[in-house]
Parts: structure tokens; C-alpha cells; sequence
């Protein structure tokens, strides 16, 4: 609707009467009773306090509204709220203030439109009886003020209950309260906004009513108000109770199961039996060392009748030079740069810093801390690569909250985060520990980059707020750190803070990325995302990792070693009538595909021939790789990190059709079957008898001993022909490593 000339100085004549008068009047305005309950409260509506929260309740500054990039239908929003003095303007002041008629509030478009007294494209957003017309409108009248003096600050919210168990009754009313700095409070239980992270399993409604339906499981339940968050979990059992004496049986071989059980007891749920040992087997080499135990390992272990031999297994694996190089492969894939981009030599030297570190076991406070603060040339000291890729503190500010601290930052580089408590003051004040690096060298040329560069601590360099323009001085993300001094490095005092013992996000992060890739989910996931609106699903058991970890000195072989030795480890994949359901809470085993790496070095083992790889040296194996950008069909097919993404890389872990074509028509594995170097041409031409070869193919690809069914129908197979005895075994072998037992773990 446009107004004209005469219209537009009316409305301007009436806005400043109605500011002058307003001004003389204070106390006058008070809030409906539904809205401020305490009568300590300031009176008068605060546009912060008390409208804010309205435009974010019903989604007016939400990203598919006025709150993306370039507004809607001319009126912009900034991104729920996060720039209050943007959003004051653009209502009371721009296009002439043609949105507010003080003189006539109900005939504003500010009001007019969301009750549909007007053509709205967002529709009917409330009607002019409720609580949030009447408070825009009483705003309108009191002549819009920017604040109230003397209004105190929010500082929390409460939901209330904190946690259901859902037995009878299948909906429960949330009430949500915000504290406020002078000891006041009130009911915004109508003014928060909710989400569910689990909607089939429990879903919320605008008013804050959760209601669960016939899913069992757990799930946590958002509510937000003016930036701040409370988190209401909802637990739905099974109907049918399991006696205590069941879960008093279980096995506990540490606080993991213990923690595990108590956690299955209030869902009623049955944990499954142990895993057959040829599992475990498998799963310890595949975990620890990248591959699958050969045939003479697995037979050994099998044959084994000593007590105690699982973890003397786990204890040998760690031991094994091949662990520091699957485990620092999974890193590498974390902070390996594009060599095109970085130069060759560089990412070369960052790989072999990350290596060096696992083979010398370096505690991870001390693998983060060089990290952190190094300096120095690319060729010389590789974990300088880090600064050669990344090279902007707001680029540092992501990678190294996300990767260490499991708190993703990146929204809040432009508003205030949408799940989290973090605002842009936040990241550009963390972003300040990096404002004074310096560079000598060439930098990054690509795709060429071939010259070293130096990082080096300067005595310049600030960030500033990027609205403010306001310089920020360096500032933790939660917490204290300790104060740093004029000519200090100030990622010292970074890295200080970040691996303190007492900073449990540090700790928890790396626990839950260890468990993650041994017990195939993480307690939050993804691994790198933990905030309170993203809880874990078994948050004491998480507490405990983080714990455990800093009483072990960060030493991350005694963190696997612990996970390992639990019976919630040992568990079977197989579901009982109770866990089928179960993705989150490790009452059985969830399978997962192997690793690329871990496929391809165990297939060139069982065949006995090596893979060739350009830029290694001879039968490197392919968690060896210092770059994805040494070609490989295999590595590619089974979905190894774009070498073009930037890290942290995500690999994905599903399988797909390309995967089962690869393994069926792959002319390189056909030729590893059949090589006259081979595996296969060896066991052909020994004397062992079919029953033998068949045990020494099934321990190879299984590490298992075959069934009476499986013997019967491997001799029918193998006794076709003594004269294509060769072929029959290249056959039987590839039809062997074409089934999901040979490509998943379990």
C-alpha cells in the first residue's frame, strides 16, 4: 500500500507529537499480564526485550521471510534478530517510515498486514486479540523507543519439566521462564520458538506442546528466546518392562557398560549377545591397524584358548607400527590441504608431521598445542601448512573451533548462530587470537604454489567487529583464559585455554570422533557439532570419555584401548525383539563399510599383490597416501574425500551401486586374482587338499572357519575339475570378496 505526500507528512506531524508526548510519560505502558508476570519488571516495552522475540516467534526475520539476504517485498530483517539498531530502523525509519502510523497504530503495515487487514504474503501470522498485536501495538503508541533506560539484561531460560518419561500420558505443555539481571523473571513460554531434533519420535507445536507417538527412543526438544536456549528431552520406553535382575546380569567390564545399560534400562531395552570372537577379530584389526587379520592371524587367534586373549590382541595391535598409520590417515583427511593450492612439498611435509606424531604416540594436548602455535618455514616444519591453506582469522576461526572444540561457528561470522549462544562478537573475538601472523614468501600461487613461505608471530594485526568496526581484543569462546601480555603469541594463550583440563568440550570432542570410528556412531552426531540443542544420546557416558581421556594425559591409544575392553564393544549386530529399532544407544553392533583405504590394502593382501601408486615408493599401502590426488579407481569408488573440498572432509559412508559394480567388473581386482605372483596361483599349485582351501580362502576374507554348509558347497564347487583347479579357486575367491561380509565391518 503507498501512502501520498499528504498522507506521508500527516504520518510525519503524528509520529513526532506522539514521541513528544510519549517522552513526559514514563511508567505509563505497562505489558499485558500473559507477558511480564513479575511486578518488579520494568515497565514500558523495550524494543530488544519485548519485540525482537515476537518478529523471531513467528518467523518475520527467519531466513524464508524478511530475515534472508536481500529482504522480501523491500522490507529486510536481519537474520533473527541479530542486529537489533538494523532492524529498529528499517521498521521505524526506512522508506520514510511508511511502516508505523503513530497516530493510528492499528492502521500501520506493520500490524496491518500479519493480521491480513491487508494483502500479506506471509498470510495471517496473529489476529488483532493476541498478545503479540497488542503488544506491537501498545509499542507503536508509546512512540517506538529504541529502550528503556534501566531495562536489565536477559541471562538464561528455563524449560519446564526438564525431562519426561512418556509410560501413560503422550503429550506434555512446556513452560519456559527468562531470568533477568535484576533478579526478575516471566512466563515466554507464548514467545519462544521450538524445535525437535527427533520429530517422529517426539514432535513440539508452536505453544510448546510436545507430543510422542509409537517410536521408542529419546529426543530433545529446543526452546528458544532472544538467543538463548533450553533443552527438554523426551524419553519414550518400550511398553513391556524387562526385570532388574536382567540388566544386574549383564557383563561389565568398565563404567562404559555400566553407563550403556542404564541407559537400555529406561528404554526397556535388551542388549544382544556378544559377538562370535572371528567378529571381534576382525573388527580389532580393521579398528586399529587398517586391514583384516591374515589367514595365519586369524587362525592363530581362533586356536587360541588362553584367558584374557581379547585384549592381549588389543594390546599387540596397538604396539603394531601399522596402527600410527591408519590413525594418522583418519587425521590427515581433517587437515590435508589441496597440494595444487598449498604446493606439493608443503602438504608432503604436513603429512609427515601428522605421521610422526602416531608413531610417536604424542599426547593430543601436545599434538594440538604445535599445531596451534606453529611457526617456521613449510619445509621444514609441515604443521605450518595450516597457516599456508588458512590464511584469514576468520578461516582459522572455523576450522579450529570446529575441529577441536566441536563448535561450528560459521554462521555466527555474519548473524547470531540459529542453534547456538554464540553471536559475531563471539567469533571475531576468537578470530582476534590469529590477527597477527605473519607471512614471508610467495604465498599460494595455484596450481602451481611451489615455493616455501614462513609464519611468523607479528606485532600488528587486529579484528574488528564487522558492524561496530569496534577492534576486538582476543576472547575465549566460553570460559577464562589467562591474560596475554603485549609481545606474547597470542595463540600460546589460545592453545593454553583450548587444551586445559579444564575445558571439556576439548576432551569430549576427540572421545566422541575415537568412539564414532570404533563403535561406528558417534555420542553426538556429526562428531563436530556439540551444543546443548544437539545432545548426546548418552550424555553421562560422554562425560566420562572427556574424563577418562584428561586422567590418561590425552594419550589417545589408552582412550581406544578402554573403549575396546568394554562389552558394549563385544556386542553382536544381530537384534533381539526389543533393540531392533536401535541407531543410537549401542544395544548391538551397527555395521558399517569399510574404510577405502581399509578395502583396498586388505584386498592387495589377500591376492598378494601390491597396489602401485603414483608418487610412492613400491608396494605402498594406501593408508600411506600422503594426498588424494594420487589417482585411484578403487579409492574413488568407495567414496575416499574429494580432494577438492577443504577440510574437515566428511566421507561418505554409505554404500552405492557404483561400489557393488566396481567389486563385480573391476579389471584391476580381476588381475590381482589371477597374477601368476599371486595368492591364488600359489594356493593352486600346493598340495593342501579343497577342505584346506577353503579354510585358508574363508580366513582370509572372513577370518572365520567355514560352516558344514558352506564346506559341503565349496568341495561340490572345487572337485568340478583337478585340471582347472586355478580357475575354480580365482572364482571362488572373487565371488568371496563380492558379499557384504567381506565389505562391511560387523
Amino acid at each position: 500500500m503507498e501512502l501520498n505526500k499528504s498522507q506521508l507528512r500527516l504520518n510525519f506531524i503524528a509520529r513526532f507529537l506522539v514521541i513528544v508526548i510519549a517522552s513526559s510519560v514514563t511508567g505509563v505502558f505497562d505489558l499485558p499480564t500473559s507477558h511480564a508476570e513479575s511486578p518488579e519488571q520494568n515497565s514500558g516495552i523495550d524494543f530488544d526485550r519485548d519485540i525482537q522475540p515476537i518478529l523471531t516467534r513467528y518467523g518475520c526475520n527467519s531466513g524464508a521471510c524478511h530475515g534472508k539476504q536481500r529482504g522480501q517485498n523491500g522490507f529486510q530483517l536481519s537474520l533473527l534478530g541479530f542486529d537489533s539498531d538494523f532492524d529498529y530502523d528499517a521498521l521505524v525509519n526506512d522508506s520514510r517510515g511508511r511502516r508505523i502510523t503513530p497516530a493510528r497504530p492499528d492502521e500501520s503495515l506493520f500490524l496491518a498486514k500479519p493480521a491480513a487487514k491487508l494483502p500479506h504474503g506471509g498470510g495471517l501470522i496473529f489476529s488483532a486479540d493476541d498478545a503479540a498485536y497488542q503488544i506491537l501495538k501498545e509499542w507503536i503508541a508509546s512512540g517506538m523507543p529504541r529502550s528503556i533506560p534501566g531495562t536489565p539484561d536477559l541471562l538464561r531460560v528455563e524449560v519446564n519439566p526438564i525431562q519426561t518419561r512418556f509410560l501413560e500420558n503422550r503429550s506434555e505443555s512446556l513452560q519456559v521462564t527468562a531470568f533477568y539481571s535484576d533478579g526478575s523473571k516471566r512466563d515466554v513460554t507464548d514467545f519462544a520458538t521450538y524445535q525437535s531434533n527427533e520429530s517422529p519420535i517426539a514432535a513440539v507445536d508452536e505453544h510448546g506442546v510436545v507430543t510422542v507417538g509409537n517410536l521408542t527412543g529419546e529426543a530433545a526438544i529446543m526452546a528458544r528466546y532472544s538467543g538463548h536456549f533450553a533443552v527438554f528431552t523426551a524419553s519414550i520406553p518400550l511398553p513391556e518392562p524387562i526385570a532388574e535382575s536382567e540388566y544386574s546380569s549383564l557383563p561389565i567390564n568398565n563404567e562404559i557398560d555400566r553407563l550403556i545399560w542404564g541407559k537400555l534400562k529406561t528404554l526397556n531395552v535388551r542388549p544382544s549377545e556378544a559377538a562370535e570372537e572371528h567378529k571381534f577379530l576382525r573388527r580389532a584389526y580393521i579398528d586399529i591397524v587398517g586391514r583384516l587379520p591374515t589367514a595365519e592371524e586369524a587362525s592363530r587367534y581362533l586356536n587360541d584358548t588362553a584367558p584374557g586373549k581379547e585384549n592381549a590382541l588389543v594390546d599387540h595391535l596397538l604396539a603394531d607400527p601399522e596402527y600410527a598409520e591408519h590413525w594418522a590417515n583418519k587425521w590427515a583427511d581433517l587437515l590435508r590441504p589441496n597440494p595444487y593450492r598449498v604446493g606439493i612439498k608443503a602438504t608432503m611435509s604436513f603429512d609427515t608431521w601428522i605421521r610422526d606424531a602416531f608413531r610417536r604416540n604424542q599426547p593430543y594436548d601436545e599434538f594440538v598445542t604445535e599445531l596451534i602455535t606453529a611457526q617456521g618455514g613449510t619445509f621444514r616444519n609441515g604443521s605450518v601448512t595450516l597457516f599456508r591453506d588458512r590464511r584469514s582469522p576468520d578461516e582459522l576461526t572455523t576450522i579450529v573451533s570446529q575441529l577441536f572444540l566441536g563448535v561450528r561457528l560459521e554462521c555466527a561470522k555474519c548473524h547470531h548462530h540459529p542453534f547456538e549462544v554464540y553471536g559475531q562478537e563471539d567469533f571475531y573475538s576468537f578470530a582476534a587470537y590469529f590477527a597477527r601472523l605473519g607471512r614471508k614468501g610467495k604465498g599460494v600461487s595455484p596450481p602451481i604454489s611451489g615455493s616455501e613461505e614462513f609464519i611468523y608471530v607479528s606485532d600488528k594485526g587486529e579484528v574488528k567487529h564487522p558492524l561496530t568496526n569496534e577492534v576486538l581484543p582476543p576472547k575465549p569462546l566460553y570460559g577464562n583464559a589467562e591474560a596475554i601480555e603485549e609481545d606474547q603469541d597470542r595463540r600460546v594463550a589460545l592453545a593454553a585455554w583450548m587444551t586445559s583440563s579444564e575445558n571439556r568440550k576439548f576432551a569430549q570432542t576427540m572421545a566422541n570422533r575415537v568412539w564414532a570410528d570404533l563403535m561406528g556412531n558417534g555420542l553426538v552426531e556429526p562428531v563436530d557439532d556439540l551444543r546443548a540443542t544437539n545432545p548426546a544420546s548418552n550424555p553421562e557416558l560422554l562425560d566420562h570419555l572427556g574424563e577418562y581421556f584428561v586422567e590418561h594425559n590425552f594419550d589417545l591409544k589408552e582412550l581406544i584401548r578402554y573403549i575396546m575392553s568394554s562389552h558394549v564393544y563385544r556386542l553382536s549386530s544381530q537384534p533381539n525383539p526389543t533393540n531392533a529399532f536401535d541407531t543410537r544407544y549401542y544395544s548391538r553392533r551397527y555395521r558399517t563399510r569399510l574404510r577405502a583405504e581399509v578395502m583396498l590394502d586388505s584386498v592387495c593382501q589377500i591376492t598378494g599383490v601390491p597396489e602401485s601408486y603414483s608418487a610412492m615408493a613400491p608396494e605402498s599401502r594406501a593408508k600411506e597416501l600422503w594426498t588424494h590426488r594420487i589417482s585411484s579407481l578403487f579409492l574413488d569408488a568407495f567414496a575416499r574425500p574429494d580432494p577438492n573440498q577443504d577440510p574437515p572432509c566428511e566421507r561418505i559412508p554409505d554404500s552405492t551401486v557404483i561400489q557393488t559394480l566396481h567389486m563385480m567388473n573391476s579389471e584391476n581386482l580381476s588381475k590381482k586374482i589371477s597374477a601368476d605372483i599371486g595368492f591364488v596361483k600359489q594356493l593352486s599349485e600346493s598340495e593342501k587338499s579343497p577342505e584346506e582351501l577353503i579354510d585358508q580362502l574363508y580366513l582370509s576374507a572372513y577370518s572365520r572357519y567355514p560352516d558344514s554348509g558352506e564346506k559341503l558347497q565349496g568341495l561340490e564347487y572345487l572337485n568340478q575339475s583337478s585340471e582347472n583347479r586355478r580357475k575354480l579357486i580365482e572364482d571362488y575367491l572373487w565371488a568371496l570378496l563380492n558379499t557384504p561380509e567381506f565389505v562391511y565391518k560387523d
